[in-house]
């Protein structure tokens, strides 16, 4: 059962800065680290946990696993507000 969200919310930028996944953290309770994560739709920015997938945090989908960790390394990537 997730965990109800803390009292105080690090707002996008700041979860970015702290390299966790904000909708992670707002939707299901979890603070996750970000990472490059792959879709049939491509390599995006986003959280998995042991039981896969939780959150595609960024908009864009990348065509490579390298253009992914670059735009995760430079912080050059939009994030998501919406689920």
């Amino acid at each position: 059962m997730p965990r109800p969200p803390p009292a105080v919310l690090p707002s996008p930028a700041q979860a970015c800065a702290d390299s966790i996944g904000h909708l992670a953290l707002v939707h299901i309770g979890k603070r996750l680290p970000l990472q490059v994560c792959h879709s049939a739709a491509g390599h995006y920015i986003g959280t998995t946990d042991a039981e896969g997938p939780v959150s595609r945090e960024s908009v864009q989908y990348f065509r490579s696993y390298q253009a992914a960790r670059h735009a995760l390394e430079t912080g050059h990537w939009q994030q998501r507000l919406k689920p």
